[in-house]
């Protein structure tokens, strides 16, 4: 596939060129702007790592994803308040979880890691208890350093008090008795003031007692309590740091254990696993991992059933998302309270998708969009929209190309199957093969060709002696008259043309309805313009001719004029050393007539003609008519095997059940073998002359295959219409080839036909020239248009016109008629289509020169070199080339063309600008940058 720019990739996938630009660093690639190419390796390596960041394994892309992750978003409306002042509040909830797939052996180390971890969490709370004792130690003995000073300083303070109150005592004894109550009231206030100060941490008192001995006694005391209930808590913390580390010991001997055990189930699995893992075992080795980003508890589905929260206030609203990310805890405290309800499973509703589903899609030569989409089971409008995006504007009846369709069915990741457009066809062939019939001897098929009234249908009426001449209008053959007629050498089989136009017919569609043609010649009048087209056309067969010179009963007869014609247009005597034998015939006196069918019986021994028989009939098709009360009569040509009433015939688009035949007698028959001619009726359509038919036996594929061919042909037309078109003609032809405009030329006499066919012959050289393909004197005939729709010719028209029939043919055709009336005119404009057939000629055109004054750093662009333009104008879309004194150094072209700060798209002479080369940043002051376009100039003959 081509390199295609950051911003076109970006717009094909449809993310923003940041992101892309993103990504593409983020995967190791250096691209940094958005005009950088990308190859198809760079893409396989950006997919490669969007694969692997979003969860695929690196080297398994066919393989099923490891994580998927989902995203569910609830939307709901509360209304709020009453009146002119009523709300609606919408509140939008989103839920995101991933799910991912681990290994058997990720299963098995998560196992491992559970039980490590819940070691690990055991000697974790070992350490934290075993600091927690320590931290208690410590606080302990800063205690008891803090409780002796306190007791020092109580101690201290107490004999203070002690000295005070023997002084207060000795004073008071010279008081008064009434002094006796203040004393013992001082004594007993300072002991209070010694009891409110209790030891840190202890146990409060009830009361302090009415008489104290001393002080020192109680904080003694005090003391002694709190030493004993620490030394309990300590022995306490003790026992249950030996029962912790017990546990610890515990649990780590069942980890040992348990790895031991595993690693002898692994052993043992590994010798007796089986290729096959269950469902089931399958199944337990997803996991599932709860994305979301604020630690939120998991969400579960409300039990309120479909009705959901009343939406009449903020409140209901808000106790709903209570009620939906509540914890199973809470739940099953609220659920213990309620009524018992129904237990349902809690499992999520989502299934895992299955790996991505790969059809194979069935292309032939063509296939519509509408038939594309549904092999691919996607809807018609995302294809088309895929097809848009490749540049392809297409509707869902058009038609797409096998090229064009492989190439969207492959990049959507599915398997592309080609098969033939004729594979129903080839079917029934293959099964009419199958059968094996006996091979016997056929009659020939001998065809009357010749120019008008040369005496054809004479000759064949008095060879089946009858009178079938007379019965046409005027005398002349209006239609194909197909006969069996026996004679002394056997029963031979006569085609009767009218003006070789079903000829024509049959070999444009490849039929070899013929085995000898018979060509009629006047004595009295020579070489006509149809015994022309008739020797072109048997040629071109590939049939072998016998020449009949008739009328020689006349006396103005010259059958060495016909002779001397003849050779003229390669037709050779076998008395001249030829190849053709000539025989002279009267059909009025049947002179010669017996020698003729002893020349055609020749002939057709030499060509030793064979035919099964118990075989179904094939053969071609003569002509076809539709009449009123009979409805299709068609008369075929059986070539082999036995066409029998009731057999089911294909004929081209054509089908139906053969009603009834009869000869060319008009009497019905039964039955008919090789080499005979029959009409019969039952087709459901009338079939083109030269259509081949087929005896099958299943109607239903034979409505299968018409069908076809209709819509084949039918778009075969379509694909042809321009392919005749004078101006489009080169489009059709092969470079590297001898290109040939192919033309008909049809004039009003002999003299202008030879001049023309001279001119055209010496128009041309080694690349193109002109190829007559039939010239001939009169108007443009029907045949003519067959001829030029067979061999994709032009037909020139020289003071002459076509007829009804031709022109009609030609619009339906879309073959191109061209008339003129000066010869100068048609050579004018063959020269013309043969000079547009001629590749143009490619040549440079310097446009403007800039000279490099000074060269400007970029970090984000480059070197930047500011020019002056000193000759015509810099464009900014046209390639540049570097000179370095006057040598090219690099050839390419400008990434960014400004004018101060502007982007521009063309500088002019004079003027100051800055410069950008593409891919190229050792450009220097002094340099000079040309700027050229390339032109091509059309050539002429």
């Amino acid at each position: 596939m081509a390199e295609v720019t950051v911003s076109e990739l970006a717009k094909s996938v449809g993310a923003t060129e940041e992101r892309l630009l993103k990504q593409m660093q983020e995967a190791g690639l250096p691209h940094t702007s958005a005009d950088a190419k990308v190859s198809a390796e760079e893409k396989q390596v950006l997919l490669n790592f969007l694969k692997s960041s979003h969860g695929s394994s690196k080297g398994e892309e066919g393989a099923a994803p490891r994580k998927i992750t989902l995203k569910r978003k609830t939307t709901t409306t509360l209304k709020t308040g009453s009146g002119t002042g009523r709300k609606t509040v919408n509140v939008e909830v989103r839920k995101k979880r991933t799910y991912v797939k681990r290994a058997e052996a990720e299963g098995e180390q998560a196992e491992a890691e559970v039980d490590t971890s819940a070691l690990k969490k055991a000697e974790e709370e070992l350490a934290a208890a075993e600091k927690a004792a320590a931290d208690r130690a410590r606080a302990e003995q800063e205690a008891a350093e803090a409780e002796a000073k306190a007791r020092a300083e109580a101690e201290a303070k107490a004999q203070q008090e002690a000295e005070a109150a023997a002084k207060a005592e000795a004073e008071a004894k010279a008081a008064e008795a009434e002094k006796a109550n203040a004393k013992k009231t001082a004594e007993a206030k300072p002991a209070e003031k010694v009891e409110s100060k209790p030891e840190p941490k202890a146990e409060p008192k009830p009361a302090p007692a009415p008489i104290r001995s001393s002080y020192v006694d109680d904080i003694e005391a005090m003391r002694i309590a709190a030493m004993e209930r620490r030394k309990k808590e300590a022995e306490r913390e003790a026992a249950e740091l030996e029962e912790k580390k017990a546990r610890v010991e515990a649990e780590r001997k069942r980890v040992e254990d348990d790895k031991k055990e595993r690693a002898e189930k692994a052993k043992q699995k590994a010798a007796t696993e089986d290729s096959a893992v269950k469902p089931s075992l399958r199944r337990k080795q997803e996991a599932v991992v709860d994305d979301r980003d604020d630690d939120e508890p998991r969400k579960k589905r409300s039990r309120r059933g479909k009705s959901g929260p009343k939406k009449t206030s903020k409140t209901s609203l808000y106790d709903a998302a209570l009620e939906a990310f509540e914890t199973e805890e809470e739940k099953r405290s609220t659920r213990s309270l309620s009524r018992p309800t129904l237990k349902v499973k809690n499992t999520h509703g989502f299934k895992k998708p299955t790996g991505k589903q790969v059809y194979e899609v069935q292309l032939g030569e063509t296939i519509t969009v509408g038939d594309l989409a549904r092999q691919l089971n996607i809807k018609a409008g995302e294809l088309i929209k895929r097809l848009m995006k490749m540049g392809e504007m297409v509707t869902i009846n058009q038609s797409l190309d096998r090229d064009t369709a492989t190439l969207i069915v492959e990049e959507m990741g599915h398997k592309v199957v080609l098969r033939s457009e004729n594979e129903l066809e080839e079917k029934l062939v293959a099964l009419t093969a199958d059968i094996e019939g006996e091979e016997v001897s056929r009659s020939p098929v001998v065809t009357v060709m010749g120019h008008v009234d040369h005496g054809k249908t004479s000759l064949l009426d008095y060879i089946r002696e009858t009178k079938v001449a007379s019965g046409e209008a005027g005398g002349i053959t209006q239609h194909i008259g197909a006969y069996r007629v026996k004679t002394s050498q056997g029963e031979i089989a006569f085609l009767d043309t009218p003006g070789h136009a079903a000829f024509t017919a049959m070999r444009a569609r490849g039929a070899q309805a013929t085995d000898v043609v018979i060509l009629v010649v006047a004595a009295d009048d020579g070489v006509m313009p149809q015994t022309e087209e008739a020797i072109a056309h048997s040629k071109a067969a590939g049939v072998p001719m016998v020449v009949a010179i008739n009328k020689c009963d006349k006396e103005a007869a010259d059958p060495d004029r016909v002779k001397n014609e003849l050779a003229a247009k390669d037709v050779i005597p076998e008395d001249w050393g030829g190849d053709t034998q000539f025989i002279e015939v009267s059909a009025h006196t049947g002179q010669g007539i017996d020698e003729l069918l002893e020349a055609v019986s020749l002939q057709s021994e030499m060509l030793e003609l064979k035919a099964k028989i118990g075989v179904p009939a094939s053969g071609v098709v003569i002509e076809a008519r539709l009449e009123k009360g009979r409805g299709v009569v068609a008369t075929l040509l059986v070539q082999s095997g036995e066409l029998k009433r009731g057999d089911i015939v294909l004929a081209g688009q054509s089908y139906g059940r053969v009603r009834a035949m009869t000869n060319e007698l008009g009497k019905s028959v039964k039955e008919a073998g090789p080499s005979t001619p029959v009409e019969l009726l039952g087709l459901d359509s009338t079939p083109n002359a030269g259509d081949e038919f087929l005896v099958v036996a299943d109607e239903r594929k034979a409505r299968e295959v018409a069908e076809q061919r209709a819509d084949k042909e039918r778009i075969e037309r379509m694909q042809r219409q321009q392919a005749a078109k004078l101006e489009n003609m080169f489009a059709n032809m092969e470079a590297g080839e001898k290109k040939v405009l192919p033309v008909i030329v049809k004039a009003d006499v002999r003299g202008s036909l030879e001049a023309i066919q001279a001119a055209l012959a010496e128009i041309g050289n080694e690349e193109v020239s002109v190829n007559v393909v039939s010239s001939g004197v009169g108007g443009i005939a029907e045949n003519d248009i067959n001829l030029a729709l067979t061999s994709g010719a032009i037909v020139i028209g020289f003071n002459t016109r076509a007829d009804v029939a031709a022109r009609k043919l030609a619009e339906t055709e879309s073959v191109e008629i061209r008339y003129y009336s000066v010869i100068y005119n048609l050579l004018d404009e063959v020269k013309q289509a043969l000079s547009g057939m001629l590749d143009p000629e490619e040549r440079e055109e310097i446009v403007g020169i800039a000279e490099v004054r000074d060269v400007f750093r970029s970090p984000k662009l480059g070197a930047i070199a500011g020019c002056m333009v000193t000759e015509g104008t810099v464009y900014r879309n046209k390639p540049i080339r570097v000179l370095r004194d006057n040598v090219v150094i690099y050839e390419g072209e400008l990434e960014s063309l400004r004018r101060f700060k502007d982007d521009v798209q063309e500088v002019r002479n004079g003027m100051e600008c800055g410069i950008g080369v593409k891919d190229y940043n050792d450009v220097k002051p002094g340099d000079q940058i040309e700027v050229f376009d390339i032109v091509k100039v059309a050539r002429e003959l």
